[in-house]
């Protein structure tokens, strides 16, 4: 009896033993094809346009494709949806933002659960939003807004990419701090909103600063503050919507990539070596730069551990400000 448990103990050691290899082995020639990285917003946005940067430099570095797969809709859960489904081989990625842990609190039920659905990556970069209103708005400091917002509860409205979106909740968040009613206006995807906000459909948005600061130039929005603690070096003169009027006020778009749970960590590992070194190349930093993102990396566990802050962090600024999808 001993005997045949030493020889089961001695089999399963080796059947580990092949497996690691394997593992391991697989790790060192992946990629063998291209690459999915499942991008849950609009093309063109404030996500998209970072997440082609990425793709570029990856696919320079593997040999192999990295190709964008834009799946809008629904305040980002579709895309994310199709990525938690996805086969756990390292070929589908996900790179989200904020939405991706504000959707827990905005839906009543989601398809997939942010936290135990998916395995964190690589964090990429971070970047303000920015708080603009149509020239028409008789308004030229957060301020003035937040005056002729009380003197007009609900009566002003503000557009965002979708429900559940980063513009979405930076507005609610805005709403809340300031003691102030304005109107939601979702619209599918960034290009929409803007066209809404420029025609003056609506008066007030919070968009990457990427997709606001063409119209900000020419004249066609104007420009309030920046979502983040601090100034933006791409809108120096612009300031913060915490130092304009609404102290403790501090919202980020942040950037990270995902894979379905379950993916092996010798590939996880191996991404996030690839994608660090992507992110930390000068044509990138600059790229970056120039869509209004500070290039930050991490490892997969301090990624990990930022999410499950920024859910904590979402949830609860959505159940307490009764933010609902409309």
């Amino acid at each position: 009896m001993r005997t045949t448990l030493l020889r089961i103990g001695g089999l399963l050691t080796i059947a580990t033993g092949l497996t690691l290899v394997v593992v391991t082995a697989g790790a060192q020639t992946y990629p063998t094809k291209s690459i999915r990285v499942i991008i849950p917003f609009s093309p063109g946005g404030s996500v998209d346009v970072p997440g082609r940067i990425m793709a570029q430099k990856l696919s320079e570095q593997f040999g192999q494709q990295v190709v964008v797969d834009p799946r809008p809709g629904a305040g980002s859960t579709i895309g994310t949806d199709i990525a938690a489904k996805s086969p756990a081989d390292g070929y589908t990625l996900l790179l989200t933002a904020p939405a991706f842990v504000i959707s827990a609190g905005l839906y009543k039920k989601l398809p997939y659960d942010p936290l135990r659905d998916f395995a964190p990556v690589a964090r990429i970069g971070n970047g303000p939003c920015v708080l603009v209103v149509h020239p028409s708005l008789p308004v030229k400091s957060v301020k003035e807004l937040i005056a002729l917002a009380r003197a007009q509860p609900g009566r002003i409205d503000f557009a965002s990419s979708g429900n559940g979106t980063s513009p979405h909740l930076f507005g609610v968040l805005f709403t809340s701090m300031a003691k102030i009613k304005l109107t939601h206006i979702p619209y599918r995807g960034s290009g929409p909103a803007m066209t809404g906000l420029i025609s003056g459909q609506v008066s007030v948005s919070f968009p990457g600063i990427a997709t606001a600061l063409p119209h900000i130039k020419t004249g066609r929005l104007r420009s309030l503050a920046v979502t983040s603690a601090r100034r933006s070096p791409q809108m120096p003169g612009v300031p913060s919507i915490a130092e304009a009027g609404v102290p403790g006020y501090d919202a980020a778009l942040w950037l990270g990539v995902m894979a379905p749970q379950g993916t092996p960590a010798a590939i996880i590992d191996r991404l996030n070596t690839e994608i660090t070194r992507a992110m930390q190349s000068p044509d990138v930093n600059s790229s970056f730069q120039n869509v209004g993102f500070d290039v930050v990396t991490s490892t997969p566990e301090a990624l990990g551990a930022f999410i499950k802050s920024e859910y904590a962090k979402w949830v609860r600024i959505v159940r307490d400000s009764a933010a609902e999808v409309n």
